[in-house]
């Protein structure tokens, strides 16, 4: 009887830090929805239900997907100290990361994607654009919260260190894309990854999207390595950058092996590139995510 009477108190407190995340969380989501309304300068209802511009919505919902990635890593469930403190800290935690999620989307448009405007594409319907804007706000998201399941407490050192996970998250973004246009430039008679994008090549989107959010995932490893201690913010942010970079490596290596087994007898380039084979490009950001997926749940 008292084991099931304790069973019961669990349930209980587990049901009210359920309810408080999730009236939260709800929250935070709706925000995110009229926070990209204000940063394209439209209104969010009409540009999706009256002029059904599908690029805004599949950029919002990236936007709304990633803040609920980031808000996960919040959450503490039934370790939560106190109901206020869960409330406090899955505020904090949210609202810091929409920061971050918005922050993140301006250094990919002015570093990694500086070639197009981004946002004047989606306003032009350019689906292609919207899909590389919604990855590249997830790739951020998923970073994050690797850092917030990986600090520990509730001080100005947990947020410096998800500054600096954050910020590692970034570098590591705008280097593979550049690595990325090299390689396209290559395959494509010097063509500009970037022009392409803005031309509306959607399987080229689709394939760099697996791109980003594969090394995004990637960086994440670097979680399972590092030991979080307040004291030593400059050696973690160092870590996440020299683990990221190799982890990035070996996800590309094991991925272009994969992707050329899986797709044998395809030549991806010309079916993604040139004949914007959709299908192919989907396969290949699949193989990419999985890959990624696969090698950082061995890391555990």
């Amino acid at each position: 009887m008292d084991n099931l009477l304790n069973f019961g108190a669990i349930d209980q407190h587990i049901l009210i830090i359920l309810a408080i995340d999730i009236a939260i969380a709800i929250l935070l989501l709706s925000a995110m929805r009229f926070i990209a309304g204000l940063s394209a300068k439209v209104n969010t209802t009409d540009e999706l239900a009256k002029e059904d511009n599908f690029a805004f919505g599949i950029s919002v919902a990236g936007s709304v997907a990633a803040l609920g990635i980031v808000m996960t890593g919040a959450v503490t469930g039934e370790h939560s100290v106190s109901y206020e403190v869960e409330a406090i800290g899955m505020l904090a935690y949210g609202l810091f990361g929409l920061i971050l999620i918005k922050l993140g989307r301006l250094i990919h448009d002015k570093f990694a994607l500086h070639q197009l405007d981004k946002m004047a594409e989606i306003k032009k319907r350019n689906i292609s654009v919207g899909i590389v804007d919604a990855a590249g706000v997830i790739a951020t998201a998923l970073v994050i919260r690797a850092v917030l399941i990986w600090v520990d407490g509730l001080d100005v050192y947990t947020f410096v260190a998800i500054g600096s996970g954050f910020i590692v998250s970034q570098i590591i973004l705008v280097l593979v894309t550049r690595i990325r246009e090299v390689h396209f430039a290559k395959n494509n008679q010097k063509d500009c990854m970037q022009e392409a994008l803005t031309d509306g090549q959607v399987a080229l989107a689709i394939r760099y999207s697996g791109q980003i959010i594969s090394t995004s995932l990637a960086v994440t490893a670097a979680s399972y390595f590092l030991i979080y201690t307040p004291e030593t913010i400059v050696e973690n942010l160092i870590g996440w950058l020299v683990f990221g970079l190799i982890m990035t490596v070996v996800v590309s290596v094991l991925t272009s092996i994969a992707k050329r087994i899986v797709l044998w007898g395809i030549n991806m380039a010309e079916e993604v590139d040139q004949q914007h084979n959709v299908g192919v490009a989907s396969v290949e950001m699949a193989v990419s995510i999985s890959i990624a997926l696969i090698l950082t749940a061995l890391m555990v």
